[in-house]
C-alpha cells in the first residue's frame, strides 16, 4: 500500500511537470490567451492532486520525492525565454549600467547619457523587431524594456545580484543566467522549508514537511520565478530563511546570535523587494529589538554604497509606481476590488489601511514566537485580499508562507493573482479582480470555519458547556 501510494504521487508529479513544460513552451499570453489559461488550470489543478497526494507517502520517501519534483518543476521554467513578463529584461539593462561603473538610479534606459550601452538584443531598430505594442519606442528604435522612460525600482541587494550575474556570464547568453539563478533559488527555498519543516516534526509534529510541497510544485514559482526569472523569490529565499532562523531563537546567547541572524536576512529580503516589510510585525514576539535593529542595519547598510555612488533618489521609480498602479486613487485601476464592491471609490484607500492596522494589531498580539510564519500569512495575505494586486508573481512569497503554515486556502489568493494577471486577458471585460480574490475570500473565510469547528470537535473540553459541566460534576 506504502509503494502505491509514492507511485501515485509521482504519476501525479509527473504529470504536472509535463502539463508545466508545455505550458511554459506555449506564447499565448498576447495571441491565445484563452489556450494559455486552459493550460493554467491544468497545471494548478495537477498541483493540488500532487501536493496533498505526498502526504500519504511514506515519511522514509517523502522529503527525497519533494525536494526531485522541486528541481523537476523549476526546470520547466528554463524551457523557453519569458513568456508573461520583461521585467527581466530591465534585470540585465541594470547589471551592464553598473558594470560600466555608472549608478543603476541615476539615468533611465532612454536617457541620451546611456546610449553606448545599447545593443541590437535591448533596442531593437528594425520595424520587424519593433512590431506590436509591447515595443516601446526610444529614440529612433524601440525596446524590450519596460518603462524605459523612468527611473529603475529595485533596491540595492537587487541591483547587487543584477551586477553579479552580469559580471559571471558569458557574453551573449542574455537572460539564460537570470533564468537559473532563479530555479536555483526556488530549489534552494525548498531545501531550507523542508529544513524548518523537518525541525518541527522533531518537536513531536511529525510529516510537517510535505507542506514543502506547496511551494515546490506550485505552478506559479516555474512560470515566475524561473521563466520570468523575477527577482521575487531571493526575497522569498531570504525571508523563508530568516523566519526559520526567529523560529529558532531560543536560549540567552545562541537565541540573541539566532534572532540576530534572522532580521538580516528578512532584512536583506526588504532590500531585494520590498514586500518582506508586511511579515515585520510577525517577528516582533521574541527579542523585538534585536530583530528591528539588526533588520534595519542591514537594509541601510545595503544602500549607503549606492547612496554614495548615485546623484539620484535610490528610491527610484517608487513612488511613481504606486500611483500608477492606482494605490494612491484607487478610480478606475482594478486595486481595492472587494472593498469598491460595497464602499465608494474615495473610502477604498482608508478602509484598506484601517484593516491592515487592525491585522496587525492583532498578530502583534497573538503572534507565536516559535511560529512566525502563522502571523506572516495574515499579514500578506489580508493584504492581498485587501489591495488586489494585479501581478501573480507578488504572490510568490505568500505560497512559501503556506508552505510552513500550512493552511493551503491561502493558495486561492495566489492563484487568484494568476487569474487577475494571466486569465483575464482572456475574458475580457469581465471583472476578473474582483471575482477572483472575492472566491479566493471565500475559501479564506470557509477554511477559518472547518478548522474552528474541527478544533471544537477534536477538543470538546474546550467548550464552555463542558467546562460548565466539569465544575458542576467536581
Amino acid at each position: 500500500m506504502t509503494h502505491r501510494r509514492t507511485v501515485c504521487t509521482a504519476v501525479l508529479l509527473a504529470a504536472l511537470t509535463t502539463a508545466l513544460a508545455l505550458t511554459i513552451q506555449r506564447d499565448g499570453f498576447r495571441t491565445d490567451p484563452v489556450g494559455l489559461s486552459w493550460w493554467y488550470a491544468a497545471s494548478w489543478a495537477l498541483f493540488a492532486l500532487a501536493a496533498h497526494s505526498v502526504r500519504k507517502v511514506p515519511a522514509r520517501h517523502r522529503a527525497a520525492l519533494i525536494v526531485a519534483g522541486a528541481v523537476a518543476v523549476a526546470a520547466t521554467g528554463l524551457l523557453a525565454p519569458p513568456r508573461t513578463s520583461t521585467d527581466a529584461y530591465r534585470y540585465a539593462w541594470d547589471g551592464r549600467v553598473q558594470a560600466a561603473g555608472i549608478s543603476p538610479y541615476d539615468y533611465a534606459p532612454a536617457d541620451h547619457e546611456l546610449a553606448r550601452l545599447r545593443d541590437p538584443w535591448l533596442f531593437p531598430t528594425t520595424p520587424s523587431q519593433c512590431a506590436g505594442p509591447e515595443r516601446a519606442r526610444v529614440d529612433d528604435g524601440c525596446t524590450r524594456l519596460n518603462r524605459p522612460s523612468v527611473h529603475t525600482i529595485y533596491p540595492p541587494v537587487a541591483e547587487a545580484y543584477y551586477l553579479l550575474v552580469e559580471q559571471i556570464s558569458p557574453s551573449g547568453v542574455r537572460l539564460k543566467p537570470l533564468q537559473i539563478g532563479g530555479a536555483l533559488f526556488a530549489v534552494g527555498t525548498t531545501l531550507v522549508l523542508v529544513r524548518i519543516l523537518r525541525r518541527r516534526g522533531a518537536d513531536g509534529k511529525p510529516g510537517q514537511e510535505a507542506g514543502a510541497a506547496w511551494w515546490a510544485w506550485c505552478p506559479a514559482v516555474p512560470a515566475e520565478a524561473v521563466n520570468n526569472a523575477h527577482i521575487d523569490v531571493l526575497a522569498v529565499l531570504l525571508t523563508v530563511a530568516g523566519l526559520g532562523a526567529l523560529s529558532a531563537a531560543r536560549g540567552p546567547g545562541a537565541g540573541r546570535l539566532r534572532a540576530a541572524a534572522g532580521g538580516m536576512l528578512i532584512g536583506a529580503g526588504v532590500a531585494v523587494k520590498m514586500l518582506p516589510a508586511v511579515v515585520l510585525p510577525a517577528v516582533l514576539r521574541r527579542r523585538p529589538v534585536t530583530v528591528l535593529l539588526s533588520t534595519a542595519g542591514l537594509i541601510a547598510l545595503s544602500y549607503l554604497p549606492y547612496v554614495l555612488a548615485s546623484h539620484s533618489s535610490v528610491f527610484g521609480y517608487l513612488g511613481g509606481y504606486t500611483e500608477e498602479e492606482g494605490y494612491d486613487d484607487p478610480s478606475g485601476q482594478g486595486r481595492f476590488a472587494l472593498l469598491r464592491l460595497v464602499l465608494p471609490d474615495s473610502w477604498a484607500l482608508p478602509v484598506a489601511l484601517a484593516a491592515l492596522l487592525a491585522v496587525t494589531a492583532y498578530v502583534l498580539r497573538r503572534a507565536k514566537a516559535e511560529r512566525p510564519w502563522s502571523g506572516a500569512v495574515l499579514l500578506l495575505g489580508w493584504a492581498f485580499l485587501l489591495l488586489t494586486p494585479g501581478y501573480s508573481w507578488y504572490a510568490l512569497l505568500l505560497v512559501a508562507l503556506v508552505a510552513l503554515d500550512g493552511r493551503w486556502e491561502w493558495l486561492t489568493v495566489a492563484a487568484a493573482g494568476t487569474c487577475t494577471y494571466v486569465v483575464a486577458k482572456a475574458l475580457g471585460d469581465f471583472p476578473m479582480a474582483k471575482t477572483a480574490y472575492g472566491v479566493a475570500a471565500c475559501a479564506v473565510l470557509a477554511g477559518w470555519v472547518v478548522r474552528r469547528l474541527r478544533r471544537r470537535t477534536e477538543h470538546p473540553a474546550a467548550r464552555p458547556e463542558v467546562l460548565s459541566q466539569g465544575r458542576v460534576s467536581v
